[in-house]
């Protein structure tokens, strides 16, 4: 989680989600995972809970079942409307065996947002996130379902967010139930100069000079991605005030990094068991060759990679399990610190 007080830029991109969300539009946010997705949508919410608005958020992956996610989106509404959530209102969810016990049950709960709206007379904001998880429930049949529902709810804005672009703009497709439901807003990458002063400026703000350099620096070994490039400044910026200094150094900054790889180890070398050797040498090959022209054959005789398909598959395996992702024509490792693991590793 980003704190509040580090939440850098995405200034522009929060006044958007913003009136859009009081204007009762159904919001597409779609970021890749580390993009500060997460963070901005509880901003959001908590500027709209200070302008008066009922907020309910619900994250779609943490639920391993349709009727789990009604559930637990219904509970979540009562308790957004300060009403109280007993067994007996779980009882229709237990209960329910049939498909059409379930339409029944998504049909009252899709609704919901729309009644509290009505009952308090108040604005009410849903955040769905991690939303393409959803199209692993009963099919597409749960979208049709909800996009039936929320069409007609001009008092309730929603915000429907996923991590995983390719699903998500897939469900915005033409033969899609969400095909121009809303706006689309996509995150991208805070551009490097003014992360890097964000950061100096940060340091400053706590009465610690930097030495020139440093924010570019946490930047360019973050990965430029703002879950990571924070993380690493916030450790950075810890050691540094834990031992009263009153300058951030660059070896500050490689100390801090050793130390997180150190903590992450073990988590890192069970990751890297589970996987097959074809995916190893893949998931190298992206650390070192910076995930360009993976498929080619000097990338593959350098890094004795196999045929084209056995990349390909391996890639692909590595993708799915969320280890590394497609960024334009490249693959970049989704946690820069197990990059930085990978790169120190002699296999």
């Amino acid at each position: 989680m980003v704190p509040a007080g580090a939440f850098a830029d995405r200034v522009d991109e929060q006044k958007r989600l913003v009136a859009d969300l009081r204007a009762s539009q159904k919001v597409f946010l779609i970021s890749p995972r580390r993009y500060g997705k997460s963070s901005l949508i509880r901003r959001a919410l908590a500027s709209l809970e200070r302008r008066g608005a009922i907020t309910v958020s619900v994250t779609v992956s943490s639920f391993s079942s349709y009727v789990a996610f009604l559930e637990g989106y219904a509970r979540a509404i009562a308790l957004a409307g300060n009403e109280r959530w007993d067994r007996d209102r779980s009882a229709p969810f237990a209960a329910a065996r049939t498909d059409r016990d379930v339409a029944r049950l998504a049909e009252e709960v899709f609704r919901q947002p729309a009644v509290l709206a009505e009952s308090r007379r108040r604005k009410v904001v849903v955040a769905l996130d991690e939303f393409q998880a959803i199209a692993g429930f009963n099919g597409g049949s749960v979208e049709h379902a909800l996009r039936a529902a929320v069409q007609h709810q001009r008092e309730v804005g929603y915000v429907f967010a996923g991590s995983e672009p390719t699903l998500m703009e897939r469900m915005l497709g033409p033969k899609r139930p969400f095909y121009k439901a809303g706006p689309v807003m996509r995150l991208e990458k805070i551009p490097a100069d003014e992360f890097a002063a964000f950061i100096d400026a940060r340091f400053a703000s706590s009465r610690i000079k930097t030495e020139p350099g440093l924010g570019a620096a946490i930047v360019e070994l973050a990965g430029n991605l703002p879950y990571d490039v924070q993380r690493l400044a916030h450790e950075t910026w810890d050691d540094v005030r834990s031992r009263n200094k009153r300058t951030a150094m660059l070896d500050d900054l490689h100390a801090a990094l050793t130390r997180l790889l150190s903590e992450q180890h073990t988590m890192f070398e069970a990751l890297w068991q589970r996987l097959t050797l074809p995916q190893r040498a893949a998931l190298r090959a992206v650390v070192f060759e910076d995930g360009w022209e993976l498929h080619s054959a000097d990338v593959r005789i350098r890094h004795r990679l196999g045929g084209a398909s056995t990349v390909q598959a391996a890639l692909a395996a590595l993708v799915r399990d969320d280890v590394i992702a497609r960024d334009g024509a490249r693959y970049v490792v989704v946690d820069s610190l197990l990059r930085e693991w990978v790169a120190r590793q002699t296999f």
